[in-house]
């Protein structure tokens, strides 16, 4: 055999290998194409294809006139891909670090930093690792190439439409919405926020979301290598739509006065909390509505841990015993049912009484009164002994029903989550003194919310009237879409009844009432003031006290209702935190505000306006 030719054994050989070789390169051929098939292409798709989402503007939360109480900015989220940059824009990086106000070594550094480090045992979620695939790109071993590095999350869009004219290659953005809130703390209970994530967490925000969230857009295309959009390839495309706008009964100028208030009853009394709220005695609008402790809506993400009960609307969260305020009730029952008329006398000097077969000890009076009082000057004197004689007069189903009625021991529909019933036990589980209690406001729970619309109730002749906070929804091109109206609860009292207690009501901000503080010459102010002790440890104490009024004015054609309540309040001297002291002045500061503001009439002969209203029920 000649040395320059394999042997016949040696070719068939590497011919046999050749051959087995194009048989597993098609074997494998076949199997990528027949059973890989659809599990590559998703691969090839993923890698070519994109939907990129363009999201929605959140509509805006406005107060009453229109004033924007929430709004969302359109921002830009900027970024750069290093490996698309090319060394002739390296003169306009200075511009650019001073337009997203960025020091140009950070610039710099981000600019020439092309691949990151891929940590060893390094678990990602689903989400997480895709968006690392759309980011960055395989690199040499451990690492892995940058191909979006962000730059800014908040680029005005005049800022981008500079930056877009310097015309630096791989700097690109995408255009987001950030919720601002132009106001800071007004209102913050009522309008709530959005968190970092985009989800409504309170008030407003959360529970008007399907009115104010819109719809997203998208759009389909694909890729190139260096993974830019390559807009011609566009097969569908959604745009995104607005959200509606909501529009509140809520007003920022009532608002503001009421919370320049709460500031002054904060300086003045240092109180635990302090709500006040303002609404329409017809519709049951809220016209304003303010707590301390209270936030900053823009800053909500600063609060410590400790501090984030100042996002409680305590107006509905929080419970309290009415005190004397509820001293309404008894009262207006009694003289709905015929049993008293407003002259009606009653021996309020006892200290007990029997009541079906036991004797009953009274809550004791303030001061002692040595002449029988009337039905109306038990409660313009708020006597707790005369206030439980006309408990005893309905009996404890009538009393029991009575408080129901006006709203007591039930949610009052406000229209937002994390409101509490309050606290009012069936006739069955009333201890023994249950009934000299809680005519005068004791052994009874409520939100100041519930004694806001049960005051209200008189107010409105007699209706009890859901709170309402939402006027208007309207689409982007300002059409209407919903209108919401007033909404009536149940019927409580006649309305001969409700003018009846709002004459007897003007008397308690009389020189012989106990809110002579809330008064204003020549208008007609009707109220209750109330004080109770808090229970601390068990016990209800001394020192520790609620005071509250809670009033409508003008009471022959009211306008405004008007609860102010202050928590442990505490003024100078060592006295007590009474209603009449930490409550009356300040519905008198924002009644004579309102005045001016509502252009509220004075009225001349308030007892002859109040007999000669017309209509309503008997």
């Amino acid at each position: 055999m000649s040395k320059g030719f394999a042997s016949n054994y040696r070719i068939v050989l590497l011919g046999a290998g050749i051959l087995a070789s194009f048989g597993c390169i098609g074997a494998r051929l076949l199997d990528l194409h027949v059973h890989e098939r659809d599990r590559l292409m998703s691969y090839v798709e993923r890698a070519r294809r994109q939907i990129t989402v363009e999201p929605a503007k959140r509509g805006d939360i406005l107060d009453d006139r229109g004033d924007r109480l929430a709004t969302s900015r359109s921002l830009i989220v900027l970024g750069v891909d290093p490996h698309a940059l090319v060394p002739a824009d390296e003169t306009k990086w200075p511009e650019l670090a001073r337009l997203i106000n960025m020091p140009l070594g950070e610039l710099t550094r981000v600019f020439t930093t092309k691949t990151r480090s891929i940590p060893a045992q390094a678990t990602v979620s689903e989400t997480e690792a895709e968006d690392a695939a759309d980011a960055a790109e395989p690199g040499p071993k451990g690492e892995r190439l940058i191909r979006w590095a962000k730059l800014s999350e908040t680029v005005e869009e005049s800022t981008y439409e500079q930056i877009l004219k310097l015309g630096i290659k791989g700097v690109y953005g995408n255009r987001t919405y950030s919720r601002a809130y132009p106001h800071n703390q007004l209102a913050a209970h009522l309008i709530g926020f959005v968190n970092k994530a985009g989800e409504p967490a309170s008030g407003m925000e959360a529970f008007a979301d399907f009115y104010l969230r819109g719809q997203d857009g998208w759009r389909e295309s694909e890729k190139d290598g260096l993974r830019r959009e390559l807009a011609q390839f566009r097969t569908r495309e959604v745009n995104a739509t607005p959200g509606y706008s909501v529009r509140l009964s809520i007003d920022s100028a009532i608002q503001h006065i009421v919370e320049q208030e709460i500031d002054e009853v904060v300086k003045k009394f240092n109180p635990a909390k302090v709500t006040i709220i303002v609404s329409d005695p017809h519709s049951g609008f809220v016209l304003a509505l303010g707590n301390y402790p209270t936030f900053n809506l823009n800053e909500y993400n600063s609060l410590s841990k400790e501090e984030m009960g100042m996002m409680r609307n305590v107006a509905i969260t929080d419970l309290l015993d009415p005190g004397s305020t509820f001293k309404i009730v008894p009262a207006a029952g009694a003289l709905n049912d015929g049993l008293v008329t407003p002259t009606t006398q009653f021996d309020c000097s006892i200290d007990s009484i029997e009541f079906k077969g036991k004797p009953r000890r009274f809550m004791r009076d303030d001061h002692p009164f040595k002449h029988p009082l009337s039905v109306s000057e038990i409660i313009s004197y708020s006597s707790n002994v005369g206030a439980a004689r006309l408990g005893m007069l309905l009996g404890e189903h009538k009393l029991y029903d009575y408080a129901r009625a006006f709203g007591f021991g039930e949610k009052s529909g406000f229209p937002f989550g994390g409101e509490v019933t309050g606290l009012l036990n069936p006739v069955d589980k009333w201890s023994g003194i249950d009934i000299t209690r809680i005519p005068a406001g004791y052994s009874v729970s409520a939100t100041p919310m519930q004694i806001h619309y049960a005051m209200a109730t008189i107010a409105s002749g007699g209706l009890l009237m859901r709170p309402q906070i939402i006027r208007q929804v309207t689409d982007n091109s300002g059409e209407v879409v919903y209108d919401f109206t007033g909404s009536v609860r149940r019927e409580v009292l006649t309305t001969k009844t409700a003018k009846e207690m709002a004459m007897m009501l003007q008397k308690v901000v009389s020189t012989e009432g106990t809110a002579r503080h809330a008064a204003i010459p020549h208008f007609e102010i009707a109220g209750k003031t109330g004080t109770a002790q808090k229970l601390i440890n068990g016990r209800y104490s001394d020192r520790n006290h609620v005071g509250s009024f809670v009033g409508f004015f003008p009471a022959s054609r009211p306008r405004v209702v008007m609860t102010v309540i202050v928590d442990d309040g505490r003024p100078p001297n060592g006295r007590v935190g009474y209603g009449s002291v930490v409550a009356a002045p300040s519905f008198k500061r924002i009644a004579e505000q309102l005045i001016q503001y509502l252009d509220i009439k004075p009225v001349i002969e308030p007892s002859r306006n109040l007999l000669v209203m017309e209509g309503g029920r008997r």
